[in-house]
This record gives structure tokens, C-alpha cells and sequence, in this order.
């Protein structure tokens, strides 16, 4: 297990992370460094615990708005993907068409063919 020292407003955590995920864990250090910004910025605050609480409720709210923008955003994507998907299935059933009569001509020719090697044989 890695030890890793984040600093998010500007005081120092030693945490520990799975070897590998320092990176990790240091981007996602990064975005609530972001967030404590994002409140100071806002001025009247008091105290650490208060401003790390609302970096969380501002972090919480954009992970509500992910949550929801992925079930409105995708229907209009799938509807705009619909009628490709209908032109491909039609597209299918034809190609599926066509090798289905070409495979019937190759056996009446290959019948053919036999019935003319047969009477070839007999003369």
C-alpha cells in the first residue's frame, strides 16, 4: 500500500492509496482543492470544517447533476440513432435476401451441372 501526502487548502494528509492510484489520488485531491476555492472565493467563511463542508455539497450537487443529465441526455441520442439503426436492419434483411437467392441458384446450377455429367457420362 502507497503513502501519499495530499495538500488541499494548503494543509497537508498522509492517506493511503492501493500502489498505482497515487495519481488518482492525487487528481481527486486536486478537485477538492478546486472546491475549497471555489467557496473561499465566495468569502464569509468560517472555519476549515465549514468550508470543506460545502466544498462536499458543491461536489455532491455536480455528482446529483451527472447522475440526472446521463437519463435526460441519452433518450435524444438514442432517438437520433434510431432511424441508422432501421436503415442497418433493413439494409441486413436484404443482404440476408440476396444470399438466400444466390444460394438457391448455386444449387440449381450445381444441379444442373451433375444432370449434365450424368447424361455426358451415359452417351
Amino acid at each position: 500500500m502507497a503513502q501519499v501526502t495530499i495538500r488541499i487548502n494548503g494543509y497537508p494528509y498522509t492517506v493511503g492509496c492501493a500502489d498505482g492510484q497515487e495519481g488518482h489520488l492525487n487528481s481527486m485531491a486536486s478537485e477538492i482543492d478546486r472546491r475549497v476555492d471555489q467557496v473561499k472565493a465566495l468569502g464569509n467563511q468560517s472555519g476549515e470544517s465549514r468550508m470543506l463542508v460545502l466544498a462536499a455539497l458543491l461536489m455532491a450537487d455536480e455528482i446529483h447533476d451527472m447522475q440526472i443529465a446521463p437519463a435526460d441526455g441519452a433518450a435524444p441520442a438514442a432517438r437520433d440513432l434510431t432511424p441508422e439503426l432501421n436503415r442497418l436492419r433493413a439494409d441486413l434483411a436484404r443482404a440476408e435476401a440476396r444470399a438466400e437467392a444466390a444460394e438457391a441458384h448455386l444449387v440449381r446450377f450445381a444441379q444442373r451441372a451433375e444432370e449434365i455429367a450424368e447424361a455426358l457420362e451415359h452417351h
